[in-house]
């Protein structure tokens, strides 16, 4: 009596164990990433509200947060400064901003 072996079907659990393996490692890369993205997302917001809030005030940080999709959760002025905290998702953003804009018209040429 001979036992004969196949090495047929080894590569369909072979397989199998690859792809659980794939999958497991992209968990935690879809994790990295997300949070990557709320943290780009969370200081460009607090950029956009920071500089909105030196023009125009707190109500104008607020609004440019949200638009956002950031919420304001700190704004202090100490005079000509701004400073603004944002969270977006889990991550949180803080700005600065000073209102030194000099709007002057230009020269008129003569003619």
């Amino acid at each position: 009596m001979s036992i004969h072996r196949s090495d047929r079907g080894q590569a369909t659990p072979l397989w199998a164990v690859v792809l659980v393996l794939a999958g497991l490692l992209l968990v935690p890369t879809g994790l990295l990433v997300r949070a990557t993205v709320q943290r780009a997302e969370a200081r460009s917001a607090a950029d956009a509200a920071a500089l909105a809030g030196a023009l125009e005030g707190e109500g104008a940080a607020r609004s440019v947060a949200e638009a956002n999709g950031a919420e304001l959760i700190d704004y202090q002025a100490r005079g000509d400064l701004v400073e603004v905290t944002v969270v977006v998702g889990d991550r949180r953003a803080t700005a600065r901003a000073e209102r030194s804009l000099r709007l002057e018209a230009p020269p008129r040429p003569d003619g």
